[in-house]
């Protein structure tokens, strides 16, 4: 795996203030579990969030469920949903079936190749040489050529049909004319050669590719190859993203209290990465009334809030799910950045997954629950987990996981700066995020890694 260059100034040294900060949460909240909180009960100032609310009460963080357990319980709700509403697989041109699984088997229509084909250009030979050279040469799209007979040769381009009745296909290079035109082999000639046999691939009617099959740009050539016009597919599940704070900008520089929106243009890209078909990205401030109207009304099988999740006065994600009586499958995750994530069954056939408001934090619930979500319902494949060596050390939180930001180069991980809660510059010039146990990673230590779509050579390197 090659990695990225990143300037050397985004690389780990000390670490940032929003990680300071982070880690100053988590010990108030030991602080609280000792009797010995902040007075007043809150937490030491720190920069303003894009939905964010007042610090996790202790007993929130208890209910909190660990990191791996949350991936493995969002990918459980979409086997639910699979198993229990059967999403009816869609017939797809090869022009829009980039990233979806098959949800049929992939066989061949036809033989492949179907006729005797050239594999090399040159010259068609039958028996001995040396040979008496046609006039009429033997092009790639014509119809059948007439036979050879024993001592005649013809010329013949890469793909077009082999006559009947010949022995090998003799390479350019290795063939010469003599002053009478004539043919003659420069090296022995071997019968067969160069000839691609009709059916050496498939034959009609042989499975090419099972069904839960990646639809790669390598499958859709061999569908079009096998006659496919369209694939039978799994649908893209369909999102819609909810952005909530009266404080966000959508154009210009911050000003006035104000912030810029960044997960609005962040999350659709991110989600179509991740196999999405995003349907809608709404703003809706910080209205209760709003955001309850735009949850009970909409269709999509996912719907994606930003901020909201904690339990501030305008945070009314977990008022909305209680009222309408959704059930909560993981109420916040032992992870930083990102722990008030939360998880929901709306509807039978419906999730809704709630992402912290500051920026890396969303990026982790993506990770940590949209991703298992997402890829469970388009009935894709996971992805293989593996590790490797962090070379510097990997600050860690007291009890929870913590994800880093990390560039790779050559065989090991080296984790970047900038990877506070609010902070998008780190996870920007990243190739994955580390898994970090709780307590930190020292350097050298084997260390889980998560990819980016982008950065994982994958399909996921496809937006659209």
């Amino acid at each position: 795996m090659t990695a990225r260059s990143v300037r050397t100034g985004d690389l780990a040294g000390p670490a940032a203030d929003a990680d300071d900060l982070d880690v100053e949460e988590a010990l108030a909240l030991v602080r609280e579990d000792n009797g010995t909180a902040h007075p007043g009960g809150q937490r030491p100032p720190g920069p303003p969030t894009q939905g964010s609310g007042p610090a996790t009460r202790s007993d929130a963080h208890h209910r909190a469920t660990p990191w791996s357990e949350a991936r493995a319980t969002a990918a459980r709700a979409a086997r639910t949903v699979t198993r229990g509403a059967r999403r009816t697989p869609v017939s797809v041109r090869l022009d829009d079936a980039l990233g979806l699984t098959l949800a049929a088997p992939l066989d061949a229509l036809t033989d492949l190749p179907s006729f005797d084909t050239s594999a090399m250009d040159g010259w068609v030979v039958a028996g001995p040489g040396p040979w008496a050279v046609r006039d009429e040469g033997v092009l790639a799209g014509h119809a059948a050529p007439a036979p050879l007979t024993d001592g005649e040769a013809a010329r013949i381009a890469t793909g077009a049909r082999v006559p009947p009745d010949t022995t090998a296909v003799l390479r350019s290079e290795h063939g010469q004319t003599d002053e009478k035109g004539r043919l003659h082999a420069t090296r022995a000639v071997v019968p067969g050669q160069d000839i691609r046999p009709r059916g050496q691939e498939c034959r009609s009617g042989d499975q090419l590719l099972p069904p839960g099959t990646l639809v790669t740009p390598a499958v859709l050539g061999l569908a079009a190859a096998a006659g496919y016009d369209t694939l039978t597919a799994v649908p893209r599940p369909r999102v819609e993203v909810l952005v909530l704070g009266d404080e966000l900008l959508t154009e210009g520089t911050p000003r006035d209290g104000l912030i810029r929106d960044a997960l609005g243009p962040m999350l659709p890209p991110w989600l179509r990465a991740l196999g999405a078909e995003v349907t809608a990205v709404r703003r809706l401030g910080d209205s209760a009334e709003t955001l309850h109207k735009a949850v009970r009304k909409s269709q999509a099988d996912v719907i994606v809030t930003t901020g909201g999740t904690a339990a501030g006065p305008v945070d009314h994600v977990h008022p909305i799910l209680r009222r309408i009586d959704a059930e909560l499958l993981v109420d916040g995750v032992k992870v930083r950045p990102g722990h008030p994530m939360l998880l929901a069954r709306t509807k039978e056939n419906q999730h809704l997954v709630g992402l912290p408001g500051n920026p890396l934090a969303a990026v982790s619930g993506l990770l940590t629950l949209a991703e298992p979500l997402l890829r469970t319902l388009a009935a894709r494949p996971a992805p293989e987990p593996y590790t490797l060596p962090l070379r510097d050390e990997a600050h860690g939180h007291p009890y929870d996981t913590r994800l880093v930001p990390v560039v790779l180069r050559g065989d090991s991980a080296v984790p970047l700066h900038y990877n506070g809660p609010a902070m998008l510059r780190g996870i920007a010039a990243a190739d994955a995020l580390a898994v970090v146990p709780p307590g930190g990673a020292r350097p050298g230590q084997e260390t889980e890694l998560l990819d980016l779509p982008w950065a994982s050579a994958g399909i996921g390197v496809c937006f659209t």
